[in-house]
């Protein structure tokens, strides 16, 4: 009997006392990614400086200056935002992401 429980606390200890797991090493990483594009062909850009412009360029002059400066403005701003929703979708996002091997 006594041996019997000499191995059942030799079992236990062994057990508690056993090697710890390998700690994983982990690190921070940073990661740069484009944003996902909601407006692919750049709609929303487009229609908003093109109202603007057309705006801006009402505006200026009389008669029928008047017409073809907001026209003119119409299509610049259309020009304008097109190219600004661009550079907007273009940017990459900086992301620190935690791994660990």
């Amino acid at each position: 009997m006594h041996a019997i429980r000499s191995l059942a606390v030799a079992v236990l200890l062994s057990a508690t006392v056993a090697a710890p797991a390998a700690q994983a090493a982990c690190h921070d990483r940073v990661v740069y990614h484009k944003k996902p594009v909601q407006d692919p062909h750049r709609v929303t850009g487009t229609v908003l400086g093109a109202a603007l412009g057309g705006l801006v360029g009402h505006q200026i002059g009389g008669g029928t200056g008047k017409d073809l400066a907001t026209v003119g403005g119409a299509v610049a701003g259309g020009v304008a935002g097109h190219k600004i929703q661009r550079h907007q979708q273009e940017k990459t996002v900086k992301e620190v992401v935690r791994v660990c091997d």
